[in-house]
C-alpha cells in the first residue's frame, strides 16, 4: 500500500501522433484502481505531424494531462528537461512515448522507490526490434564511456526512471547546455537502485535516434564527464613525436653512411601518420572548445510555444 503522494509522469514525444493515445490508455490501465493521484505531462518536441493535436485531445477529456509544445525540435534531452521543470509531484517518473518503456513497470518502480531509494533506474534486458548494429554499438559506447569517464553507467541503462522530489530538485539545478541525463543522474549520487525490464516493440513508427544523433549524444556524454580524451591526445602526440625523432636519427645515420636511397613511400607514410595524428588531436580539442563556447552563451535550453492549459 503506497502512502498518499502525487506522481508526475513526464513523457517527451517527437512524431508520435499514433502512439500518444495508446500510451495514455496503457498508463491508465497500469494505475487503475491504485488510488494514486497523478499527472501526465507530455512534451511535444516540435513535431511536424499531429502529435500536439492528439495531446490536446487527451487534455480536453482528462484534466490530469498537460500538453506542452516546444517552439522547435530541441532534442530529447531538452524536451525531457522541459517536462521535469513542470512536474509538481512528490514522485517523478520519466519515460518515452513509443511504448518501449512499458507502463506495467510503473508499480514495480514505485514499490522499489518506497524501499528508501531516491532514484530507481531501469536496465534493458532485451529490445525486440533493435537491430544487430544498434545492440553492438550501444555495448561499445558504454564500454568506452566507462573506460574513459570517472562516472560509471550501467550498460543498457535508459532514461526510464523514477525519483523523489529532492532528487529532482538536485537534477534541475544543473545548468549545462549539452545534457547527458544518464551521466548526470549517475554523477548526482543519492541512494540509487536499478530494475531490469524487457522493452517491447514500439506502438508505431521507428527510432528517432539516427546514427548521427546517437553519435552526437555519445560525444556529448564523453566530453561532459571526462577529460581523458585530452590526455590520450597528449600521450598520442608524445608517442608520435618520439617515433618521429627516432626516424629522424635513423635517416641521419643512413645519410652519413652514404646508404640513403630515394624513399617516396616512407616519406608519404610519415606525412600521413603525422598529419592524421595532428588532425585527430585538433578534433578532440575542438570538441571541448565547442562545449565551452556553447556553455558560455548561456542560452535557454528550450522555448515553450504553447500549453494545453
Amino acid at each position: 500500500m503506497h502512502p498518499a503522494f502525487m506522481l508526475s509522469i513526464v513523457v517527451p514525444a517527437y512524431l508520435e501522433e499514433n502512439s500518444i493515445r495508446h500510451l495514455y490508455e496503457s498508463i491508465l490501465g497500469s494505475l487503475n484502481r491504485s488510488g494514486i493521484e497523478f499527472e501526465l505531462i507530455i512534451v511535444d518536441d516540435g513535431s511536424s505531424d499531429h502529435t500536439f493535436d492528439r495531446i490536446r485531445e487527451l487534455s480536453e477529456q482528462d484534466d490530469r494531462v498537460l500538453g506542452i509544445r516546444l517552439s522547435r525540435n530541441f532534442g530529447h534531452q531538452a524536451a525531457l528537461l522541459a517536462g521535469l521543470s513542470e512536474a509538481r509531484g512528490d514522485r517523478i517518473l520519466m519515460m518515452d512515448a513509443d511504448g518501449q518503456h512499458p507502463p506495467s513497470m510503473i508499480r514495480p518502480l514505485l514499490d522499489k522507490l518506497e524501499e528508501g531509494f531516491d532514484i530507481v533506474n531501469t536496465v534493458r534486458e532485451d529490445t525486440r526490434d533493435a537491430g544487430f548494429f544498434k545492440k553492438r554499438s550501444s555495448k561499445l559506447f558504454y564500454r568506452i564511456f566507462n573506460m574513459l569517464s570517472d562516472v560509471k553507467i550501467v550498460s543498457n541503462s535508459s532514461d526510464f526512471r523514477i525519483m523523489t522530489r529532492d532528487a529532482l530538485e538536485a537534477f534541475l539545478s544543473f545548468q549545462e547546455q549539452n545534457r547527458f541525463t544518464r551521466g548526470l543522474i549517475s554523477w548526482m549520487g543519492f541512494k540509487q537502485a536499478s530494475l531490469p525490464y524487457r522493452a517491447p516493440e514500439r506502438f508505431s513508427g521507428s527510432s528517432k535516434y539516427s546514427l548521427r544523433r546517437m553519435s552526437r549524444l555519445a560525444f556529448a556524454g564523453l566530453t561532459a564527464f571526462s577529460s581523458k580524451p585530452l590526455r590520450i591526445s597528449t600521450y598520442l602526440g608524445l608517442i608520435v613525436l618520439t617515433l618521429g625523432i627516432a626516424y629522424a636519427i635513423y635517416t641521419l645515420v643512413v645519410y652519413l653512411l652514404g646508404k640513403s636511397n630515394p624513399g617516396w613511400a616512407s616519406l608519404m607514410i610519415t606525412f600521413l601518420v603525422l598529419g592524421g595524428t595532428q588532425l585527430l588531436i585538433l578534433g578532440i580539442i575542438g570538441e571541448y572548445l565547442a562545449r565551452i563556447f556553447n556553455e558560455s552563451k548561456g542560452r535557454p535550453h528550450y522555448f515553450i510555444e504553447r500549453r494545453t492549459r
